[in-house]
């Protein structure tokens, strides 16, 4: 009997013992898979903890670059500016915009993120013509973090810097000051940097309060500056002078309508200006005035009782004191009355009525009247005036007709307006004033002394020196001035100051209209004359004859109207 083989197997499937796996086995084999997924558990929390942890760190490094550093570095390098508020404007008293602010981009750069500072200046001198390659790669080449490319960007000028997509160029929102009305109110608005801080002008003495977001109403009439911007440059172009200046002033209310200094500026690019184009001629000059100063003269005498308006002087023949001599352009070699000596602006006349004046009272009447002390203004261009410091009798003659002292015309408008108004002397304001606004004022001569005043001032332009000032229908009057410039080693030959101030309606005074005009050349028009009454005169009249239909003045029938030439003529010898 033969015995059966062991299995080579013997677990084999066909060997296998039927019974079922024992629990114990069952419970070991469980644990190790427990144990493996907990360990995988574990790793996949520590794995995401890890992860948490980089990208919490990676965040705070990027928060800490992009605005804290970001934010240290721009206002260690860049103004600091609320631009939540805009810079106000600036309008006329009619709401005409003067000066206003735009959005705008600036352009700045990171040097430090710059990979080709070469190359990138070559972009933005392609963009930015006016920006030099060498300077821009020397600014890109820098160790700084921050840097300024260009400042106030034009919209084409940022989408094209954008387009080129180089990493470390960005721009900062900023404002731009505009002035759509150019150079014609460009000494009275003035201008503000590139930060847009006031530097000239209103801009700088309403600096906090534009800042603030409140407008600045001025009192100018911009057709009336424009009328005066006109006539002035074409008085400067007739007799190919230097420049000049002009000015509209209420004489009731010390509000400027106008007031022009030429040559001008661009307030928008101030910085290429000439210090002469900057120069305010109206207001930051002084002058010596010439003969414009007889109105004072004679106001002084009237109103103190000195001399009456049909009293005479002797003016038959120059007059020598302290080594100087008194002469008249066109003497007259005989006795002048008052009124002949404003109509014939004689010197001599002048020099005579102010030895009886006396320089005391001279001096305190000019004091009075604001001609020893800067004009009240709101702007920061305001000449102080010259005048001596020791006033001697040769002074008190000299001065009578406007030498020996130096004013602005500022000066001269606000003392004329209180010689014409009525006797009031009431500062000048740019500022656009209501009715209850404006002040009472501060009497100066009296009313009958001011009605004395206003007939001579009318007698001038129907027969005097200032006929060329007359226009049909608007009693103007007013007084002619020239005078010697003044040089470094005394008066210059040749070289002076035509100017004339003329007032209408003359019969109830609404304006006092100055035109000054600096070394003035004569011409063939004028027949060789260069003095106010030929070159100022005519455009104080043609200034007038514009401005009065659009101010709602109407002409007036001479020889109707009861207050018109027959009210207002004194009776001079000669005039008939």
């Amino acid at each position: 009997m033969m015995k059966p083989r062991p299995s080579r197997h013997p677990h084999g499937p066909q060997l296998a013992d039927p019974k079922p796996p024992r629990f114990a086995d069952l419970h070991a084999l469980d644990g190790e898979r427990k144990r493996a997924l907990e360990t995988g558990y574990v790793r996949l929390l520590l794995g995401g903890g890890l992860f948490l942890v980089a990208f919490l760190a990676i965040s705070l490094r990027l928060l800490e670059v992009g605005v804290w550093d970001g934010g240290e570095r721009e206002s260690a390098q860049t103004p600091s500016r609320d631009l939540s508020v805009a810079r106000a404007d600036i309008l006329d008293r009619n709401g005409v915009l003067l000066a206003t602010s735009l959005a705008t981009a600036s352009l700045y750069a990171d040097p430090q993120q710059i990979g080709d500072p070469a190359g990138t200046a070559a972009k933005l001198a392609e963009i930015l013509p006016e920006l030099s390659t060498a300077e821009l790669t020397a600014k890109l080449s820098a160790h700084a973090r921050f840097v300024w490319i260009k400042r106030d960007l034009t919209p084409r000028q940022q989408y094209a810097v954008n387009r080129l997509g180089i990493p470390g160029l960005a721009f900062q929102s900023e404002e731009r000051r505009v002035y759509p009305q150019g150079s014609l109110t460009a000494h009275v608005v003035g201008f503000t940097d590139v930060d847009n801080k006031g530097l000239a002008g209103i801009e700088q003495s309403f600096d906090d309060v534009l800042k603030s977001g409140q407008p600045v109403q001025l009192s100018l009439d911009l057709r009336v500056q424009h009328i005066l911007h006109d006539e002035l440059e074409r008085a400067i172009s007739d007799f190919s002078a230097i420049g000049g200046a002009g000015m509209v002033l209420d004489a009731n209310t010390g509000e400027i309508l106008a007031m022009v200094s030429l040559p001008d500026f661009d307030p928008v690019n101030a910085g290429n200006a000439s210090p002469d184009q900057r120069f305010n001629r109206a207001t930051l000059g002084v002058y010596e005035m010439g003969s414009t100063f007889k109105v004072f003269n004679t106001a002084c005498a009237l109103d103190s009782g000195v001399i009456g308006i049909n009293d005479s002087v002797d003016a038959s023949h120059p007059l020598r004191v302290a080594g100087f001599t008194i002469s008249d352009f066109h003497p007259e070699n005989r006795p002048l009355t008052v009124s002949e000596v404003i109509m014939y602006s004689s010197n001599i006349g002048s020099a005579l009525i102010a030895q009886r004046i006396g320089t005391e009272r001279q001096r305190k009447f000019m004091d009075s009247i604001g001609m020893l002390r800067r004009a009240s203004i709101e702007i920061p261009e305001a000449g102080a005036p010259m005048y001596p410091a020791d006033w001697r009798p040769i002074n008190t003659m000299t001065i009578a007709y406007g030498h020996g002292i130096a004013v602005s015309a500022l000066h001269l408008v606000t003392g004329v307006a209180a010689m014409v108004n009525g006797g009031i002397m009431r500062p000048a304001t740019l500022i656009h004033r209501s009715a209850d606004e404006i002040t009472d004022g501060q009497r100066v001569i009296k009313a009958e002394t001011s009605a004395e005043i206003r007939s001579l001032l009318r007698l001038v332009v129907e027969k005097g020196t200032g006929k060329k000032a007359d226009v049909p229908g608007y009693f103007v009057g007013g007084k002619t001035g020239t005078a010697d410039k003044l040089g470094s080693h005394g008066y210059v030959a040749n070289a002076r100051m035509a100017s004339f101030v003329g007032v209408f309606p003359i019969n109830a005074p609404r304006y006092v209209v100055l035109a000054m005009v600096d070394d003035p050349k004569p011409n063939a028009s004028s027949y060789g004359y260069a003095t106010g009454g030929w070159v100022a005169a005519p455009a104080v009249g043609r200034i007038v004859q514009r401005m009065a239909p659009l101010l709602g003045i109407p002409p007036q029938d001479l020889n109707e109207t009861p207050s018109g030439t027959a009210a207002l003529l004194v009776s001079a010898r000669g005039t008939e």
